[in-house]
C-alpha cells in the first residue's frame, strides 16, 4: 500500500461512525525508519497556529519533528533524548520545539485524536504517556482489541469510554491529522518517523536521534547565530 492510499484510509475509517470499531483491527502501516538524506539547506519552513509547540517562538532554532505514536524509534527519542533536548535547549530559550503526527498506522490518527481531546496543557504529556506504553496499545506489539487498549489508555487521561469513540470521529481532528501528513510529504518528502526540520534542514533518526548527535548539530547551529 503506497503511503498517500495509506493516510487515505487513515481518514476515511475514522469520519465513518459506522466503522470506527473495525478501524483498529486493520494491521497495515509500518514504523520502520526510512532513509532520509541529511539537508542542511535552507529551505522554507513555517509553524502553523494549530501546531503543538514547547519553548520561545524567537528562540533562534526550531525544530519540527514528525512523529508517529505507533513508532519505536518516536518513544526513544521521547524517552531518551527528547528530555535532555528540552532542559538543554528548549526550557533556556534556544529551540522552538513543534510537533506534528505523521500517520503510520490509523491508531496513530486516533492518539492524536484523544489527544486533541484533552486541555491543551495535557497534550504533550498524553503523547509521552502513549509513546512510553506502546507495548499496551500498539499493534506492533501483538496488541489485537486496540479499540478497548485505546479506551483504556484514555481512562488513564481521563477520558470516558464514549469520550474516546467520539473524539476518534472528529472529523475536523481527522482532516487535520491528513493535512499535516500531505503537507509532510510534500514540502519534506517525508516518508519514515521520525524526521527533524531544523531550522529548515531535513534529517532522519539515524542523523540526530541520539542526543550527542543533537547537541552537536544544534551547537552548531547556535556558534553561527
Amino acid at each position: 500500500m503506497s503511503r498517500n492510499q495509506l493516510i487515505i484510509v487513515v481518514v476515511a475509517f475514522v469520519i465513518i461512525a459506522a466503522a470506527v470499531f473495525a478501524y483498529y483491527y486493520w494491521p497495515s502501516g509500518t514504523s520502520s525508519q526510512a532513509a532520509i538524506p541529511e539537508t542542511t539547506g535552507a529551505s522554507a519552513y513555517a509553524v502553523a497556529a494549530e501546531d503543538h509547540t514547547l519553548g520561545s517562538p524567537k528562540a533562534p532554532i526550531t525544530i519540527i519533528e514528525y512523529a508517529a505514536p505507533t513508532c519505536p524509534h518516536c518513544a526513544h527519542f521521547d524517552q531518551e533524548t527528547f528530555p535532555l533536548v528540552k532542559t538543554n535547549y528548549i526550557d533556556t530559550g534556544k529551540v522552538y520545539y513543534v510537533f506534528r503526527v505523521f500517520p503510520l498506522h490509523p491508531s496513530d490518527g486516533a492518539v492524536e485524536a484523544m489527544a486533541a481531546c484533552l486541555p491543551k496543557d495535557n497534550y504533550f504529556q498524553f503523547i509521552d504517556l502513549m509513546f512510553r506504553n506502546q507495548p499496551k496499545w500498539d499493534w506492533e506489539y501483538g496488541v489485537s482489541d486496540i479499540h478497548g487498549a485505546l479506551v483504556q489508555m484514555g481512562r488513564i487521561a481521563g477520558l470516558s469510554p464514549e469520550q474516546v469513540d467520539k473524539c476518534i470521529a472528529d472529523k475536523a481532528v481527522q482532516d487535520h491529522v491528513n493535512k499535516v501528513a500531505q503537507d509532510g510529504q510534500t514540502k519534506y518528502n517525508i516518508s519514515g518517523t521520525p524526521t527533524f526540520i531544523i531550522n529548515g534542514g531535513i534529517h532522519s533518526a539515524g542523523d540526530v536521534g541520539t542526543y550527542a548527535d543533537m547537541q552537536k548539530l544544534l551547537d552548531s547551529l547556535l556558534a553561527k547565530k
